[in-house]
């Protein structure tokens, strides 16, 4: 019926050969912008959930909490996920909050189909695990299955490490949860500071570390092209390479041509990368000066030139 309520919701993309949501699903991943999130959707709302499961722990325990909190008692949920990224272990994971479980396999993956129990169990222990906190490695707010959630990875460090005095008007592409932003504005000839991630959780937690009124943040996926951005003198990224779990170069490229794109002529460009990725010859094809300027951990860090 045209403009009914939807009933049923979609976390993630699950693989439409393996399992199937609603046309008019409500999309409930931190990692599509524009999606509502699960952590304010009303108790017991909703009449069927599918979801794609993430493959860590603790997040993938907080997702589904919340999906058994939002759907109605006896609500259907369908929940599937490869067997080596969190699969094998997802019924005994349903099983634990009270569900009873029809496990199936399929293409590598397990497909888990059961019933909201009138009174699940463990919900709120799964949901304090997986929810933002301060990570005490980092000393900054984070949350589980963000990117290098708890730990400063190499690539970032590497980057810091060799980050100029920046000035002027700059972009943080896939700023995570602001570790790279922060060393950028400790410069105070940064006039603006435009912070992007298509993680809702990472922009969450970048505002929770950064009060700096100079910093914007966007939830985008930069693959869309430049947000409402452009003739920026800098922009500082660490692309992320892997896509559900696969390795995925045109992530790279997209940020290279992002980047680009929101430069003014003359605006510099600073990328790390992992070694291995041939990001170097993408570069070239759009930058006018392209130079390595350091290496290490089995990353190359880049300056390129519009």
């Amino acid at each position: 019926m045209v403009g009914r309520t939807p009933h049923e919701a979609v976390y993630g993309s699950p693989p439409a050969e393996l399992t199937a949501a609603a046309a008019d699903a409500i999309q409930l991943s931190p990692l599509i912008p524009g999606a509502m999130a699960i952590e304010t959707m009303p108790k017991a709302s909703l009449d069927r959930i599918v979801i794609a499961a993430p493959p860590g722990t603790l997040e993938r325990r907080f997702v589904l909490a919340h999906v058994l909190r939002v759907l109605r008692p006896g609500g259907h949920l369908v929940a599937l996920a490869p067997k080596v990224k969190g699969g094998a272990r997802l019924a005994k994971e349903l099983e634990a909050f009270g569900c009873t479980v029809n496990e199936t396999a399929r293409r590598h993956h397990r497909i888990c189909a059961c019933q909201r129990p009138t009174t699940p169990t463990g919900l709120d222990d799964a949901i304090t695990q997986g929810g933002p906190r301060i990570a005490p490695r980092l000393g900054l707010w984070s949350q589980p299955g963000v990117f290098s959630w708890d730990r400063l990875d190499p690539g970032s460090a590497l980057l810091i490490e060799t980050a100029p005095v920046f000035s002027g008007r700059g972009a943080d592409l896939g700023c995570g949860v602001g570790v790279l932003g922060a060393t950028v504005l400790k410069s105070p000839a940064v006039s603006e500071l435009a912070m992007i991630d298509i993680d809702r959780r990472a922009i969450a937690a970048s505002r929770a570390n950064i009060s700096d009124p100079r910093a914007r943040f966007l939830h985008h996926d930069i693959r869309d092209g430049a947000p409402d951005l452009a003739e920026l003198d800098f922009v500082i990224t660490n692309p992320p390479f892997h896509q559900g779990g696969r390795e995925d170069r045109g992530l790279g490229h997209a940020f290279i041509a992002a980047a680009w794109a929101m430069l003014r002529k003359g605006g510099v460009c600073r990328l790390v990368a992992n070694v291995a990725l041939p990001y170097e010859a993408h570069l070239t094809a759009h930058f006018a000066k392209v130079a390595r300027l350091a290496q290490g951990g089995g990353y190359r860090v880049y300056e390129a030139i519009k």
